[in-house]
């Protein structure tokens, strides 16, 4: 069964910075592109980065240039540093694949970022 469990949310101040992690358990974790997706209050989940087999990354033009998306495939691990943090960042933020998604979405972790 797969199981995606993510951590490293939290409290920020506009500016600050935090780093998400996301363990990933019950799939061949190193073949699958991973993302990192977000759910704001009212809105639609999005894609905010993405990380591929060979470590190839892909951002939405919202985070491009302060977040980083990596991967541990040792670890089955995808994390993603997030800098300049700003209040529209405020969501919650969940792992999965991306042209594959997994249907077990785990629980998330909210970041909140005060202006």
């Amino acid at each position: 069964q797969v199981q995606l469990v993510e951590s490293g949310g939290g409290l920020v101040q506009s500016g600050g910075s935090l780093r998400l992690s996301c363990v990933a358990s019950g799939i061949a974790f190193s073949i699958y592109t991973m993302g990192w997706y977000r759910q704001a209050p009212g809105k639609q989940r999005e894609l905010v980065a993405s990380i591929t087999r060979s470590s190839s990354t892909n951002y939405a033009d919202s985070v491009k240039g302060r977040f980083t998306v990596s991967r541990d495939n040792g670890k089955n691990t995808v994390n993603l540093q997030m800098n300049s943090l700003k209040p529209e960042d405020t969501a919650v933020y969940y792992c999965n694949g991306v042209t594959t998604i997994f249907r077990n979405w785990g629980q998330g972790t909210q970041v909140t970022v005060s202006s």
